[in-house]
């Protein structure tokens, strides 16, 4: 059995445009006055189909409408995306099909909308939850208008999540605490959290390297923030299942499982990348062109927009496999690691980071610990350097 196979075959559509750009994001975004929509829709529609053609046979476990700002596509748009891909591929019975919104007032009005275009799950980037913070992080929105969004969100979708940011400026142990015991009282099944890093080539980047992005708080701060954050989840019934993703049982999210376990998925729409599995049985990547116009005129024109398309050899493979399978916390299958890579991990450098209780083995699977977790970019080092 392919990996695909088992771990399942997504479809991603990045919609590139945002009303503004966040200081700290470091996503492919752009701020357009014009778009055409329909233009748009056609390049997505004409993209799917030349994919469609390479992917015979799938059965389409989950569709993701990433951006960007998703929420800022007309729903007539997202609805022929979504007819399309479900006449194009097999749609699974539980498929799930995400649409990341923004809680400004324009776009939750659309709520209603987009459930009616098939949108079952949504993801709302509310990112913290007091008015100082928001405009800080460059945020269009209000503390009010975030509880709000989050409300109406889950008397419309079946299953929602919402993103908060931490280890902001000036943020302390004791008020992060507060606003995630909040956070959990307003969630439903599922949370992302994620810790504030500073990218190179974004505003915040800039800011920090001069010296002007005050009140970042301290590693081990940071790092007490984190340990709090498991702690606090896992007491109200959503434990961490990734790094900075928490769930009840079943609430994951099924598109970024595949992911993570390295299964199949189509990117489409500018800056998009993909994995796919040919008929022979080859795994290749996929990076579509970066430049929404550049795209979008290639697209319209019925081009192969995947600039980047590579043969993954069998160590990229495996290195890929280590990479997104430790972040979860089920880890990895050894076994599959081995059929992948022709030989297996290295017994010496697993038994030394069990010793430093980084990692532990539940059957034939290696997974980080809650200790392994923190530290994952070093051990995800060690165990790749063996």
């Amino acid at each position: 059995m392919q990996r695909w196979q088992e771990a399942g075959f997504g479809l991603y559509v990045h919609w590139p445009f945002c009303q503004s750009k966040c200081p700290y994001c470091d996503f492919n975004s752009h701020v357009s006055e014009m778009v055409n929509h329909d233009d748009w829709a056609e390049a997505y529609l004409l993209e799917m189909r030349r994919y469609a053609r390479e992917t015979p046979d799938r059965v389409l476990s989950s569709i993701f409408f990433g951006g960007g700002t998703p929420s800022l596509m007309k729903p007539a748009t997202v609805a022929a995306l979504v007819d399309e891909a479900v006449k194009l591929w097999t749609p699974a019975n539980n498929i799930e099909i995400t649409l990341e919104a923004n809680p400004t007032s324009v776009e939750v009005g659309r709520f209603t909308d987009f459930r009616a275009a098939g949108i079952n799950r949504v993801s709302v980037g509310v990112q913290a939850l007091n008015d100082q913070d928001l405009r800080r992080l460059g945020r269009m929105h209000d503390a009010r208008e975030a509880r709000r969004a989050i409300e109406i969100s889950q008397t419309i979708f079946e299953r929602t999540s919402f993103d908060l940011i931490y280890a902001r400026q000036d943020q302390s142990l004791a008020s992060w605490e507060a606003e995630l015991t909040e956070a959990l009282l307003l969630a439903a099944g599922h949370l992302s959290l994620y810790q504030l890093t500073i990218e190179p080539g974004t505003v915040f980047g800039a800011r920090f390297e001069r010296g002007l992005l005050k009140g970042l708080p301290e590693e081990d701060v940071a790092a007490d923030m984190y340990d709090l954050t498991q702690a606090l989840c896992k007491e109200n019934g959503r434990p961490a299942y990734e790094i900075s993703n928490h769930a009840r049982a079943g609430d994951e999210s099924r598109h970024n499982l595949i992911y993570w376990r390295c299964g199949d998925f189509v990117g489409i729409g500018p800056g998009a990348h993909g994995r796919l599995t040919d008929l022979t049985g080859n795994r290749h990547s996929t990076a579509a062109q970066l430049m929404p116009g550049e795209w979008l005129e290639g697209a319209l024109k019925g081009l192969d927009m995947a600039d980047g398309r590579e043969l993954l050899t069998a160590e990229a493979q495996a290195t890929e496999f280590v990479l997104m399978g430790m972040r979860v916390n089920d880890g990895i299958d050894l076994q599959d690691y081995q059929r992948l890579m022709g030989k297996p991990l290295s017994p010496t450098k697993i038994q030394s980071l069990k010793e430093q209780g980084l990692v532990a083995m539940t059957d034939d699977r290696l997974h980080t610990t809650a200790s392994g977790r923190l530290l994952l970019n070093w051990v995800l080092k060690e165990l790749l350097l063996s």
